[in-house]
């Protein structure tokens, strides 16, 4: 993860605690958080101070015991429809390097949390907006979202990962088709390739989002979070280092009370109702 403290783009550093958010709302419903990209005026454009509040809303989320599982989603007709290109579009070189070590750096931020994140993707997820939900671990499609990463018809590349993401999850063929030909693709094709989960009707996108997000929230949140970091950790290594992070998760789990109760009771053909999270 990136170091905000110390990075060289300082210049683009995170709000200050307390500050006012303009463009990211933020609630946690249970042990549910939800944060939304709040401007819809703009379909939701990734800007600078869109950015940074979106850093700042993930680190409560990351600080916060009480939140087990994160949801994205954007407000109106869109998810994210990309980065603000007016904002880009006189950014000299070295600017732009800034802008997307930032950006980089906050969708890792998202990835690497300890707690899972499920991507609610309404409407357009454009370039930083595609970017932005293959941070999170898990996407969900309504019906009419759209996917796409359309950076080489404006002359740039993806920014925000895009280029490094996308190949991991469809494969690189399909990525490089994808990212070349800048290309938007449906709901039901960005199931097909891999990169959504599941799609289901618009109306319906929050609350199966939500009943996902109950349904990891109810299990051993020691092993949820040790899964999903052997998953992130393997996932850039060969496949026997990736196991030996595996087996350090699998120990880390058997010195916990869940592992005990959980056990226990299905040895005793009984049900365990509720884990410690200890």
């Amino acid at each position: 993860m990136y170091d905000f403290e110390t990075a060289p783009y300082l210049r683009y550093n995170v709000l200050k605690e307390g500050s006012t958010l303009m463009n990211v709302s933020y609630e946690v419903r249970d042990h549910i958080a939800v944060i939304t990209i709040n401007r819809p005026e703009a379909l939701n454009a990734l800007n600078l101070d869109v950015l940074k509040e979106l850093a700042q809303t993930v680190d409560k989320v990351e600080a916060d015991d009480s939140v087990y599982v994160l949801v994205v989603t954007g407000a109106g007709k869109a998810f994210v429809a990309g980065a603000d290109i007016a904002q880009m579009k006189d950014m000299s070189a070295a600017e732009a390097k800034a802008f997307g070590d930032f950006g980089n750096s906050v969708f890792f931020k998202i990835e690497s949390i300890s707690k899972p994140v499920i991507a609610a993707v309404n409407g357009y997820a454009l370039g930083g907006g595609c970017e932005l939900c293959m941070a999170c671990d898990i996407r969900i499609a309504g019906t009419k979202a759209k996917f796409g990463q359309p950076e080489t018809g404006l002359g740039i590349t993806p920014g925000f990962g895009g280029t490094q993401r996308l190949p991991r999850i469809v494969g690189a063929s399909k990525a490089k088709e994808l990212i070349l030909t800048a290309e938007t693709i449906s709901a039901d094709e960005a199931h097909r390739i891999g990169l959504v989960s599941k799609v289901v009707p618009d109306e319906e996108l929050m609350a199966v989002a939500l009943d996902m997000a109950n349904k990891i929230a109810k299990n051993a949140q020691i092993a949820v979070r040790q899964s999903k970091d052997a998953i992130n950790r393997g996932m850039q290594c060969d496949i026997l280092t990736g196991v030996s992070y595996e087996a350090q998760a699998f120990a880390v789990c058997f010195a916990t009370e869940d592992q005990k109760d959980a056990m226990t009771a299905f040895v005793n053909k009984s049900k365990l109702t509720q884990f410690k999270n200890k």
